[in-house]
């Protein structure tokens, strides 16, 4: 097939490389233009950028596809069907319409649930039980298009950045599978009554409240890990709570119950297994807590 594949960030890349694995004719890739990264703040190329231009593939970096000049561009690559894995922008419907086969997307959830920016931190911090990907035919709305196809994983105590990478590669081979019997697939309609959404994380959402129950508090910080990262005030500095576990504790909200790092919470209490300090790598809890003491009975806000 000819494809026009679009997508920005590391999640899209195993299915990029699955469509080229696969001989797909791969006739320009669309990703977000280059942003500021690092201390220096130079440009730097998404990841998908830097897959394509190994791959020899014409990378395309629009900021914007509602110019008719733009649409025009796009069209005249004459694709049998546009693959979109998080490519950050919106499709205006001539996008939509020019393939012969339309835009296919690699959307991270089970649709309709979650639909929209964040699917893989909202289905861990609501305590979804499993999630997956669905190979969706795109339309105009946000995530409403039918479904041609669904793969499913358990969540159990993975974080985002793991599921993510989970995700990314269980979509990689649907996409490819769905690609080989599209003539088969038969679209099944959403069922609207069902969706919910996952708007864009906040970072005014990544401080941990200790008073809700220790259940939640854990999948908040696996939900939130490794970015933004839920945090909380330890001795006056913040840090980053990556991977927790729940165990058999309880006492004041915040309270530190003994001398390796068990927190009450509103019910219960976690133990933290990884965090960060600020300008610091990520560790475990031992090696944190070798660095930075934390004494029993102190509490963290």
């Amino acid at each position: 097939m000819r494809i026009v594949f679009m997508g920005t960030p590391d999640f899209a890349v195993p299915t990029l490389e699955a469509l080229h694995k696969a001989a797909h004719e791969i006739v320009a890739v669309y990703t977000q233009p280059p942003r500021p990264a690092g201390r220096g703040k130079k440009l730097q190329p998404s990841p998908v950028q830097k897959v394509a231009e190994r791959l020899g593939i014409e990378v395309r970096s629009p900021k914007s596809l509602k110019s008719a000049e733009e649409q025009e561009k796009f069209g005249a690559l004459g694709a049998d069907v546009a693959v979109v894995a998080a490519y950050g922008l919106i499709l205006p419907q001539a996008i939509l319409d020019a393939p012969a086969n339309g835009c296919l997307n690699v959307h991270a959830s089970i649709l309709p649930r979650w639909r929209g920016a964040a699917p893989i931190h909202r289905a861990i911090m609501a305590g979804d039980p499993t999630t997956g990907v669905t190979i969706m035919q795109m339309e105009a709305g946000l995530d409403t298009g039918p479904m041609l196809a669904t793969a499913r994983t358990t969540i159990d105590q993975k974080t985002t950045g793991e599921l993510t990478e989970e995700l990314a590669h269980l979509g990689a081979q649907l996409m490819v599978g769905t690609l080989r019997d599209l003539a088969i697939h038969v679209p099944v309609a959403q069922d609207d009554e069902d969706a919910t959404y996952a708007p864009k994380i906040d970072k005014a959402e990544a401080r941990i409240d200790w008073t809700k129950p220790a259940q939640e508090v854990m999948r908040h910080i696996h939900g939130l890990a490794p970015f933004p990262g839920a945090w909380s005030e330890l001795d006056g500095e913040r840090v980053k709570f990556l991977r927790a576990e729940v165990v058999e504790a309880s006492g004041k909200p915040g309270e530190v119950l003994d001398d390796d790092l068990a927190i009450a919470c509103g019910e219960g209490a976690i133990r933290p297994l990884r965090l960060q300090r600020a300008g610091k790598p990520a560790m475990d809890r031992s090696d944190f807590l070798r660095g930075k003491p934390v004494d029993k009975g102190m509490t963290i806000a």
